[in-house]
C-alpha cells in the first residue's frame, strides 16, 4: 500500500489529452507494493496502465488464513494460550462471521469460535497496531504458533472472503490444515489512514472488489 499521491495537469506525461478545465486536485490511493509504484523517470517504461474506483464503489473483503498445524500444542493447550489475550467463546456446528473490529472467527476440530481481542492487544493509535491482522499475527500466528513471517512459511495459506467460511471449513475439515481464521474487513478509513501516514500495509490484508478481468496488453516502445 502506498502513500496517497496527488495528482495533476503538471504530472501527467506529455502524451496525455491535456483538459484545461480547472479542478481540485484528485487524491489518489494506490493499493499495491512500493516497490511496483515508485518511479522517478519520464520513460514510458515508468508508466503502466491502471483503473481508478471511487472510494464509495469499492469493497474491501476480508482476507483469511489456514494453518497446517498447532505448533505441537493440543486443541485443548492451544485454546488456553488464546485464553490469555482473547476471549473465547464455543460457537458450535454453524459458520461463525467476526462481527466487528477485533472480534475474529476460528474454526478448530469441527466447531467454530469466537475470539474477542482484549484490551492491550492492539493500539487503536497505531495504524498498522489497530488492525487485526497485525493482532492475529503478533499474538496467535507468532508468540503461540511460531510463524514469523508470513511471506515465507510454508505452515500458513490465505483464503480470500470471496470464497466464503464454507472455504475454510473444507480446507480443516480435507486434513490438509488444522486451523482457520477469519477475519474482520478492513475499512476503507483504516486503508486510507495507512497511506496518509507513509505505512505499508501488512502482507495479505485486503481483497479487494471489484476485480478487472485478466488479459495481456502489449505496447511497443518503438513507435
Amino acid at each position: 500500500m502506498t502513500a496517497s499521491r496527488r495528482s495533476s495537469a503538471a504530472s501527467r506525461p506529455s502524451t496525455w489529452p491535456t483538459d484545461t478545465t480547472v479542478r481540485p486536485p484528485l487524491r489518489v490511493w494506490v493499493p499495491s507494493a512500493r516497490r511496483r509504484t515508485h518511479h522517478t523517470g519520464e520513460e514510458e517504461y515508468c508508466y503502466f496502465l491502471a483503473v481508478t474506483f471511487p472510494a464509495s464503489q469499492l469493497r474491501i473483503i476480508d482476507y483469511n488464513r489456514v494453518v497446517k498445524d498447532l505448533n505441537g500444542l493440543t486443541s485443548e493447550e492451544f485454546l488456553r494460550r488464546l485464553g490469555e489475550d482473547f476471549v473465547v467463546e464455543q460457537k458450535g456446528a454453524d459458520e461463525y462471521r467476526p462481527q466487528a473490529l477485533h472480534n475474529f472467527s476460528m474454526y478448530l476440530d469441527g466447531q467454530w469460535y469466537s475470539l474477542t481481542a482484549k484490551p492491550g492487544t492492539y493500539d487503536d493509535a497505531d495504524p498498522i497496531g489497530v488492525l487485526d491482522v497485525t493482532v492475529l499475527s503478533n499474538r496467535v500466528l507468532d508468540r503461540i504458533l511460531g510463524i514469523a513471517d508470513l511471506r515465507t512459511s510454508k505452515r500458513i495459506d490465505f483464503v480470500g472472503g470471496i470464497r466464503g467460511l464454507g472455504e475454510l471449513k473444507r480446507r480443516v475439515d480435507s486434513g490438509e490444515m488444522k486451523v482457520a481464521f477469519a477475519l474482520y474487513p478492513v475499512s476503507m478509513k483504516q486503508l486510507i489512514d495507512i497511506a496518509d501516514t507513509g505505512n505499508i500495509m501488512p502482507p495479505k490484508t485486503t481483497w479487494f472488489e471489484p476485480k478487472l478481468r485478466s488479459g495481456v496488453v502489449i505496447h511497443s516502445f518503438a513507435e
